[in-house]
């Protein structure tokens, strides 16, 4: 263990909470230059962008650079960061380059050191480079103020016990190396006044590319640059959103496809691609370690959930299949297809038209082949999956957080609440709040917004969300009405269109409408996706949160809720409006009073909710693959063009990954949002489409492998962060499963005929041999023609039909109660009821049980957990000991000296006590 001597100088810098103090922190910076000390290198000048600035360029030709180079030019000295800006002489430059002095004069001042290439050295021969390196005393400055923990001894805890299975998921391994690429340590918030109780060996590699990155991108975010209009202004996202930089980003390591010629590098980007974000290696599990290691945990613990998400789907994909498969093993012996395709029984009834006036009477057989495809997802088999998915998402989601608190542990974040960046104050925030209060904990001055002001954005960033909403019901309404007036239309063509006979059977008219509307559905839901993404950014910033925490929970939010309107409306109509208010022939009810209402197909209206369902489901996984991957491949294809015609020396590192597209703040906000609304179309509505886990286990293999592959080729790298968990999200998660309990029983039993299939069965049957014979015939109204009201009666009826049928339990021409609902029309509906209540009570019984019996933290987790706790914190008392006992022989009275060696050791044997 190499132990650094103690630092003399005085604490470059203290945590401040408010606006003014942050600012402070970081221009008052001024390392100390004590002979010896610098073993980075000289704390480089800042260059302007004057010629005679950048004369130190032409001294070192960017030829003998290598493109792999990730350090300044002495080779020493790391490049943490990168700046660029272009030189484009217009009427705001002179103030834009103002900004820069002034930004990059504070940079230094923070004890940040720069270096910059001029444009001449630049590919297009416009952009300047500033490259940012933090030394070692402001790392290790910045570590003790971001609070985080460095190694101070090896984990000597055994390891568990290896599961006898691992010799059968062998092929699925990835080497040792690659999975850990780090020993597992003891650690500790570090310290500058304990240095030597770290595990130090080499200054400019304990602190991973990663760590750095996030510390340097901390002092950005803060560092002023000068006074406009009485306010203070700081932070690079402000000068990135005025144009005074074009891009501010963390360098990649190396090349994705093949090692960098410097023997130190880690070569962890190659590593990455090769092992993980290659689509061949889908078998393979993920480097969740070298994943963390690299980009951080924020985005390691999305891929540690996605690949979880995946594995779990593969057992419900697999139940799923089979109850596929029974409804195709079993589509011969469905009596009702049967009967409908019979045509001594379908062949004969003959239906009530379509739509008013121009549609005429046509026989039941016609619908034979979508019945019989409608018994693939109807049938008995959709009960058990239905409660097997209730179950399932609650095992999903106990086992997803025992697998997190798995993850903390290894990851160091079991004391991380809520990381100390996230929750301090946004810079937008100090920025635009003007008026100060004394907070009551800290007793610190600290900007806040009065309560006037929240109002008024609260009631502007509401009445803009719901009239996004609306409009999007609004939408929903027109798609409706446009199924109303096309089904009409199909019916006639259909019906009296000679080349369309030979497809009639496998296309009707209700399947056609709901194919062509699904289509028209989902293209509205992806414009309006578009439109709605730009106002949910542009509110949230109106609203002014106050952390970054508050501010990605709001947004959010707000994603979420427009979201789940905008995909799932039109599945809600399906499933649970259309065909339910249709009336009967000749007391129809109408939309606006002109359209007529939809009637499902005779087989029943599950059919159409899968095929609403499958199109909207694949349509949107297809596109977001299609947007992942081909159109950034596509940018930066065209961004490189130029530079593939030039000598590979010539293109170096900060340019290569300037070329590359930026993964911005909320890059992994919408890969979150694009899985939480799959995870609600396989739970929300998986009783209608029991391939629909299936469908979302083989887009998210893909999406797994197309998301590595984005983010190690085609983006910028981006700057660390850390997380705990998945957020808000987890909330919403659990918010879907309990919903999906509800939707899928009303599914089971108001759209598909499971109910009144099984109240015939045990009721009302008329054969003891075959219970279900007669359904068909039982389950259709009869109506006489001559109560059509005038318009609304067919204007042709060659046949002279005196009756006609349709889906009802109504009482016949002739009775009494004409027309009105039959008593088994209210068993039905009562039976119903009670099927809702008794599967909504098993469901939850059974998923709170289950919860209740899984704990959230394994057992050998928390016992590691307190394990770790007690030797950390011996450690850390016997390093005490050690320094005052030291103090004891140096420089200290042996009486005085004595009281503090008993008091320290009364500390370390009260803690081993407790």
């Amino acid at each position: 263990m190499n132990r650094l001597g103690q630092k003399d100088h005085e604490t470059l810098i203290e945590m401040a909470l408010a606006a003014d103090d942050n600012i402070a922190v970081l221009t008052k910076f001024k390392p100390s230059r004590s002979a010896g000390e610098d073993s980075n290198g000289p704390l480089c000048e800042t260059i302007s962008n004057t010629e005679s600035e950048l004369r130190s360029n032409s001294e070192i030709s960017k030829r003998h650079q290598s493109k792999d180079s990730v350090f300044f030019r002495d080779g020493v000295r790391r490049i943490d960061f990168v700046l660029s800006y272009l030189d484009d002489p217009n009427k705001e430059e002179e103030k834009k380059a103002e900004r820069r002095r002034e930004f990059e004069k504070n940079l230094q001042k923070a004890g940040l050191e720069l270096e910059t290439e001029d444009k001449k050295e630049s590919e297009d021969g416009k952009t300047y480079f500033v490259k940012i390196h933090a030394p070692w005393e402001v790392l290790i400055t910045y570590a003790e103020v971001l609070n985080i923990k460095a190694p101070i001894k090896e984990n000597d805890i055994p390891p568990t016990v290896e599961n006898p299975l691992d010799c059968i998921l062998e092929p699925f391994r990835l080497p040792e190396k690659v999975m850990h690429p780090e020993p597992d340590y003891f650690t500790a918030p570090f310290s500058k006044s304990r240095q030597e109780l770290y595990l130090i060996d080499n200054e400019s590699t304990f602190f991973s590319p990663s760590r750095r990155n996030r510390i340097v991108y901390y002092i950005l975010t803060r560092c002023p640059y000068g006074t406009e209009e009485g306010k203070k202004k700081f932070g690079i996202k402000r000068l990135l959103s005025n144009g005074t930089y074009t891009a501010a980003y963390p360098l990649h390591d190396c090349q994705y496809w093949k090692k960098s010629n410097d023997p130190n590098c880690d070569n962890e980007r190659y590593t990455l691609y090769m092992e993980w974000a290659r689509f061949l290696r889908f078998y393979k599990e993920q480097p969740l370690d070298l994943i963390r290691k690299y980009y951080g945990e924020k985005i390691g613990i999305y891929f540690a959930w996605l690949g979880f998400y995946t594995e779990m789907l593969f057992f419900a994909a697999v139940v799923g299949l089979i109850c596929f498969l029974y409804g195709l093993f079993t589509m011969d012996e469905n009596m009702s297809s049967t009967e409908i395709c019979a045509p001594a029984i379908g062949g004969e009834i003959i239906m009530c038209p379509l739509c008013d006036e121009k549609c005429e009477y046509w026989k039941l057989n016609t619908t034979c082949e979508s019945s019989k495809y409608s018994h693939l997802f109807d049938n008995v088999a959709t009960l058990f999956f239905a409660i097997f998915m209730g179950i399932w998402v609650t095992l999903f989601l106990e086992f997803w957080k025992r697998r997190q608190a798995r993850l903390k542990y290894e990851w160091d974040l079991v004391d991380f609440e809520e990381e100390q960046q996230q929750l301090q104050l946004r810079p937008e925030y100090e920025a635009k709040c003007t008026h100060k209060k004394k907070n009551p904990v800290t007793q610190e001055m600290e900007p806040y917004l009065p309560l006037t002001s929240q109002a008024v954005r609260f009631c502007i960033s509401g009445t803009t969300v719901l009239f996004w909403i609306s409009l999007i019901i609004a939408s929903m309404i027109a798609v409706i009405v446009y199924r109303l007036a096309v089904y009409a239309a199909f019916a006639s063509i259909m019906e009296n269109t000679q080349t369309l006979q030979p497809i009639s059977g496998l296309l009707t008219p209700q399947l056609a409408t709901s194919v062509t509307a699904s289509c028209l559905n989902f293209v509205i839901i992806m414009i309006l996706n578009f439109l709605y993404e730009k106002i949910a950014v542009w509110i949230t910033d109106m609203e002014i949160p106050r952390t970054h925490l508050e501010y990605e929970n709001r947004l959010t939010m707000k994603m979420f809720l427009f979201q789940f309107v905008n995909y799932y409306s039109s599945c809600f109509y399906v499933a649970f409006f259309k065909g339910k208010f249709v009336g009967y022939p000749g007391t129809y009810t109408y939309m606006f009073s002109r359209w007529r209402n939809e009637e499902c197909d005779p087989a029943g209206c599950l059919i159409e909710l899968t095929t609403q369902l499958t199109i909207v489901m694949a349509g949107k996984q297809i596109w977001g693959n299609i947007q992942e991957a081909i159109v950034p491949w596509i940018w930066n294809w065209w961004g490189r063009r130029k530079a593939r015609c030039n000598p590979e020396n010539l293109y170096s590192r900060w340019e290569q990954d300037h070329d590359l597209q930026s993964f911005g703040a909320l890059g992994l906000f919408y890969e979150y949002l694009e899985m939480v609304i799959q995870f609600g179309f396989i739970t929300l509505f998986v009783a209608s489409f029991p391939l629909a886990p299936l469908l979302a286990l083989m887009n998210n293999i893909l999406e797994i492998r197309v998301d590595s592959w984005k983010l190690t080729t085609q983006f910028r790298r981006p700057v660390a962060a850390k997380a705990h968990s998945i957020g808000v999200w987890q909330e919403i998660l659990n918010g879907m499963a309990i919903l999906s309990v509800v939707t899928n029983a009303f599914i089971v039993a108001f759209t598909s005929d499971m109910i009144p299939r099984l109240v015939y069965y045990y009721a009302y049957f008329t054969n003891e041999d075959s219970p279900m014979s007669g359904y068909i015939n039982n389950s259709l109204s009869v109506f006489q023609v001559s109560d059509f009201l005038e318009g609304k009666r067919p204007e042709n009826n060659p046949e002279n039909f005196l009756t006609c049928r349709y889906r009802d339990y109504r009482y016949p021409p002739g009775h009494e109660k004409k027309y009105l609902h039959t008593m088994q029309f209210w068993h039905i509906l009562a039976a119903k009821m009670a099927f809702i209540i008794i599967m909504e009570h098993i469901v939850f019984i059974v998923k709170f049980f289950v919860a209740w019996m899984i704990p959230d933290v394994p057992a050998e987790v928390k016992a590691r957990i307190k394990r770790e706790k007690f030797l950390t914190q011996k450690i850390l008392h016997e390093y005490e000991l050690d320094k005052l006992k030291q103090k004891l022989c140096e420089c200290k009275t042996y009486e005085n000296m004595e009281k503090e060696v008993i008091a320290t050791e009364g500390k370390v044997e009260l803690s081993q006590a407790m």
